[in-house]
């Protein structure tokens, strides 16, 4: 059975208001009621513009939609890795969510596989219960949830402390799931690398019963920046050369993720070769490299002296053709 991703039926981000999701149904209302819309589908995408209404409208529907964390987020993959797709955690019918009687058996019989396994069964467990006298709350351990981290790539040279801001699920009073939105104080170790995962301990989704709250996962990812970038533990980084330093070479300063160092540049260098400095790229066990990518670049002239000066370098290279060079 596969996942619905509802948000993406409407057409909302997660973090959607009750007012957003409203006008995003109405909308699509409107475009695929069967009495108005002439494409082929109209009555199966109304269908499931309904079902996702009908979660994401109700407050307590839509926490509990969204405290399936990791099982909701990572579903597809699942499948796709020749698991059967979607299905509830143990003891889901167990947790003590409260539904309207829109979402209970009977109406839920009008909706997806998907709606009527993961609300039917837990409306009719409670109904049940109602009638065999409670259970107590099973004891599981939350879900995991992920996120992503942007990072300078300074911060892997340097390690630091980065603040987060999340939307996290959390257990009111009663036991149910509702969202907090919480800043979290994330340490960045030294050496972490693009794609990496950061885990948090604890931050993840609350637990049933004593059991223990799920991990955050943090995935790790660089900003893009023209001057540098990194290919797993090596880092290339852009150098500026005056054409004279290209040409006559010598040992050139410049500013490097690493610290300030010196490179002595071989004469006759040309734009796009790479200079590698071992051990100044990432830190780690094995620390990874540093490559220089060199760029010639050439001064204006502004004054008179100056484009005499180009005037003089036309005339010293007479059979030059730099078009014989491409």
């Amino acid at each position: 059975m596969d996942y619905k991703d509802y948000y993406k039926i409407l057409g909302v981000d997660k973090k959607a208001s009750t007012e957003d999701i409203k006008k995003a149904y109405r909308k699509l209302a409107r475009k695929y009621h069967p009495d108005i819309s002439k494409e082929k589908d109209a009555a199966a995408r109304m269908a499931e513009v309904n079902e996702a209404n009908t979660v994401l409208s109700d407050p307590e529907k839509r926490a509990a939609y969204d405290a399936m964390g990791d099982e909701m987020q990572f579903a597809q993959n699942a499948r796709a890795q020749g698991g059967g797709g979607f299905r509830p955690p143990p003891d889901w019918d167990q947790q003590d969510f409260h539904f309207s009687s829109q979402g209970d058996a009977g109406s839920d019989a009008d909706f997806s596989d998907f709606f009527s396994q993961m609300f039917g069964q837990a409306a009719r467990a409670r109904r049940h219960q109602g009638q065999q006298g409670a259970r107590s709350t099973p004891d599981m351990r939350g879900q995991d949830q992920h996120a992503s981290i942007e990072l300078d790539l300074q911060d892997s040279y340097s390690g630091a402390v980065r603040s987060l801001h999340l939307r996290s699920t959390v257990l009111d009073d009663q036991g149910i799931p509702t969202h907090k939105d919480k800043e979290l104080q994330v340490t960045i170790p030294k050496g972490v690398r693009e794609g990496q995962m950061i885990r948090l301990a604890g931050q993840g989704n609350p637990g049933l019963g004593k059991g223990a709250p799920g991990d955050l996962l943090l995935e790790v990812h660089f900003r893009s920046d023209p001057r540098w970038w990194s290919e797993g533990k090596d880092v290339y980084q852009r150098v500026p050369l005056a054409p004279w330093e290209a040409e006559l070479g010598g040992p050139v300063p410049f500013k490097t993720l690493a610290g300030e160092l010196e490179v002595t540049v071989p004469a006759g260098y040309r734009s796009g070769r790479k200079l590698r400095l071992k051990g100044k790229g990432l830190p780690a066990a094995t620390p990874g490299d540093l490559y220089l990518v060199l760029d010639v670049v050439f001064p204006p002239a502004a004054t008179p002296a100056q484009k005499q000066a180009y005037a003089d370098f036309a005339r010293a290279f007479p059979q030059f053709d730099a078009r014989s060079l491409s």
